[in-house]
């Protein structure tokens, strides 16, 4: 599974995301809208307003989600099963 995460350098949510992933031992990808403000439009084409939206496969979503971390973390011990 191919996660990416797109954030900042100054969010707090983006760091907290980022740090639950690691601490789960999820490997992903960084696009930081700071260095390609190209990636933008395309989040908000596709109806995002806040960051850090992550993308893994057919789940996403924006902010940072625990619940959803945990979700990744399931659906990755259960494919590496």
């Amino acid at each position: 599974m191919r996660i990416t995460i797109y954030t900042r350098n100054d969010c707090v949510q983006c760091h907290a995301t980022k740090r639950a992933l690691e601490s789960r031992g999820i490997a992903f990808d960084t696009i930081n809208l700071d260095e390609q403000p190209e990636a933008i439009d395309t989040l908000r084409e596709q109806g995002f307003r806040q960051l850090p939206v992550v993308m893994a496969d057919d789940l996403s979503w924006s902010g940072f989600r625990p619940d959803m971390i945990n979700r990744l973390r399931a659906d990755s011990l259960a494919a590496n099963a």
